[in-house]
């Protein structure tokens, strides 16, 4: 999520996409075409800063710092300053990002009005502006074409991207539909006198007018609520990149994280929101804090919200089960698995038979198992395995005489030493795999139609 001031510019109303004539390979093009800005070094850093916000991201907090320290705090402006640090950060949450740049619902023009004044008191740029780079940051998530790559580091993706010129331009992003809104374009407009009004003039004023602190309203709701509405949106860019879990995809560096929520007013959910970006929700589950998703919720009770966008359901649990399949196939693949049948030799019954007076063999679903290690271990007693050496125990170990447990099959799975030749009986197919392998994850490779042969004749055949 972007974050800066910038003044608005006058430039010409242009309908036409921005990036509908790019090429297929943009990105790689453009990086192997557009060179780089030269690195910061410790000889040219003074020379690379943007002085516009490296002023208000310094200097606001010394002032708030300084005044705080000369400016008691009553109860009464620490109240409205909360209250309001949540007001102008809904501007960002609710506005800037989930209405205009991802477009995750509809709002009437009184709600528009109010989000982009809201908005515009956070000091974070106008709609339009703020809006080009988030889809920058969306199309080109974790790339040097992505405004605040969060690979650059974390200091960098929290803040060290506004205070000094970027290295290279952000990738192209549309912002075409926005340049037809009245409201975007009023705010545009009008930005510099709506700072100044929303951010600083009436967090004073109100404090003043309601219980005589000015100053304090000026200190605490104006220039400290700002720095806290500041680094609440900057922890979008980089904490909810750096802390939690990716439950829906792991491609990129987004993670969810109710610690990110708290601190950016519902938006630590960056797992899910880059995942389903057109969802109005950041959080999916009741208890998951999102207050700008019951804020949106509300306003579409009272009539000035409508057509709030929910990705499926079924998608969704689609990408946590993919994770969730992912994380058991690593498990899988740190444990150790029997012999593949292929691997076995086929041994006849008369070879089963000489070999069993040598070592304690045991026949049990067509495969032959070398239990010399267990027999003693047998919890029936070693007994009840003696007696079968040389013998076909499938009948007695599938419930003949016991009926075994999952651990015993997994066990004994690991004991094949050799497969019957012939020796399957009808009715054993099933037991001849053991159940920590029944719900086996293959690999795409391992269930690829390109890798059977069965599957390349028949497509052969159509072909022909």
């Amino acid at each position: 999520m972007s974050s800066a001031s910038k003044a608005p510019s006058n430039a010409k109303l242009d309908d036409t996409p921005s990036d509908l004539n790019i090429p297929d390979n943009y990105v790689t093009h453009t990086l192997k075409t557009q060179k780089a800005l030269p690195p910061i070094t410790w000889q040219n850093w003074y020379k690379e800063i943007n002085w516009l916000s490296f002023t208000i991201l310094t200097v606001t907090p010394l002032i708030g710092i300084v005044g705080a320290l000369f400016t008691p705090l009553r109860w009464e402006t620490f109240l409205f300053a909360v209250f309001y640090y949540y007001l102008t950060g809904l501007g960002i949450t609710a506005g800037y990002h989930r209405l205009w740049a991802h477009r995750s619902y509809n709002a009437s023009l009184p709600l528009q009005y109010l989000l982009a004044m809201l908005g515009a008191g956070a000091v974070e740029g106008s709609i339009k502006w703020w809006s080009r780079g988030h889809r920058a940051h969306h199309r080109y998530t974790d790339t040097d074409l992505d405004p605040y790559n969060a690979h650059k580091g974390f200091l960098y993706s929290h803040i060290g991207w506004m205070l000094f010129k970027p290295r290279r331009k952000p990738g192209v992003a549309d912002v075409s539909d926005l340049a037809k809104n009245p409201v975007i374009r009023w705010q545009h407009r009008n930005y510099l006198s709506l700072i100044l009004i929303m951010g600083f003039i009436i967090p004073t004023v109100v404090p003043w007018l309601l219980w005589g602190d000015a100053r304090g309203g000026y200190v605490y709701a104006g220039v400290l609520r700002l720095c806290f509405v500041h680094h609440s949106t900057f922890c979008v860019n980089s904490l909810a990149h750096w802390l939690g879990e990716t439950p829906f995809d792991d491609k990129h560096t987004p993670r969810d994280h109710v610690i990110t929520a708290l601190v950016t007013i519902g938006e630590g959910y960056h797992n899910f929101h880059h995942q389903f970006p057109m969802d109005y929700r950041n959080a999916i589950k009741w208890y998951q804090y999102d207050p700008t998703k019951w804020f949106i919720w509300v306003c579409q009770q009272f009539g000035l919200a409508s057509h709030l966008k929910v990705f499926p359901d079924n998608e969704v649990r689609k990408g946590q089960l993919t994770m969730q399949l992912k994380k058991l196939r690593e498990t899988q693949e740190k444990l150790t698995w029997p012999s593949d049948s292929n691997d076995l030799p086929i041994i006849s019954w008369d070879s089963f038979q000489e070999q069993a007076q040598k070592r304690p063999l045991i026949l049990i679903a067509g495969f032959i198992h070398d239990v010399s290690d267990f027999t003693d271990e047998h919890p029936g007693g070693a007994h009840l395995i003696v007696k079968m050496i040389g013998k076909d125990a499938t009948t007695a170990f599938f419930g003949g005489v016991y009926d075994h447990s999952n651990a015993a099959h997994n066990l004994l799975a690991m004991k094949r030493v050799g497969i019957l030749h012939g020796g399957f009986q009808p009715g054993v197919d099933e037991k001849a795999v053991p159940p920590s392998q029944r719900l086996r994850i293959a690999r795409y490779s391992e269930l690829s139609p390109y890798n059977s042969s069965t599957a390349y004749s028949d497509s052969e055949g159509l072909l022909g």
